[in-house]
């Protein structure tokens, strides 16, 4: 399923940020965090895991990974962050 690939996915290329807070990012499961975020629609949110923005940079530094996988792993996080 997208959810289980894009769960993978986390795990291998975002978790590393995304599940401390480093640099600021919000946190795996941090409603308040990523409530505006969420709000602004899911393409923002692939804009921004694919392109960078503020410290993390374009694709969480796997510039390997397909937009699809990097789209699917924004709907995990989003998925576990409502």
């Amino acid at each position: 399923s997208v959810i289980a690939d894009g769960a993978a996915t986390y795990k291998q290329a975002c978790a590393a940020c995304h599940a401390t807070g480093a640099a600021g990012s919000p946190k795996l499961g941090d409603k308040a965090a990523w409530g505006p975020r969420i709000a602004q629609g899911n393409d923002a949110l692939y804009t921004s895991a694919i392109k960078g923005k503020g410290a993390m940079p374009p694709k969480g530094g796997r510039v390997d990974l397909g937009d699809d996988v990097i789209k699917a792993a924004v709907d995990y996080m989003v998925s576990q962050s409502k």
